[in-house]
């Protein structure tokens, strides 16, 4: 897990500005909270996070759903359902090229997430 984690962060473009308010600086609006529920219910399922993370993982930064079917033991239409909650929750994006569908990780989506999580700073005095 380790490794793919530093997979992630290699490939992870930071957007600038960061579009997500870190979680300790300041309250969640409503909206905001709904937004971010919709991502982390998509992450939810243990199936759709080893989606993302085969997805993320992938050398060349995308990955064709052929590619991604064979390493499950659930029917094509099953993994097309998990794949369509992830690209509505924002964190893929895809791409067909004839009869294939091919999916990249949201950078974006990514930077968000981490800007989400950033803690600031332990101050000296503690």
């Amino acid at each position: 897990m380790i490794g793919s984690m530093a997979q992630v962060k290699s490939q992870l473009i930071l957007a600038e500005p960061c579009g997500t308010t870190p979680l300790a600086a300041d309250a969640m609006t409503p909206a905001e909270a709904t937004d971010m529920a919709r991502v982390f219910k998509a992450l939810s399922d243990p199936v759709r996070l080893r989606l993302l993370s085969l997805i993320a993982s992938h050398g060349v930064g995308e990955v064709c759903v052929c590619d991604l079917t064979e390493k499950f033991d659930v029917t094509a239409p099953t993994i097309s359902f998990h794949l369509k909650v992830l690209r509505e929750a924002g964190l893929v994006e895809s791409q067909r090229r004839a009869t294939w569908v091919y999916y990249r990780v949201s950078q974006p989506m990514l930077a968000n997430l981490s800007c989400f999580f950033a803690t600031p700073a332990l101050s000296a005095a503690r």
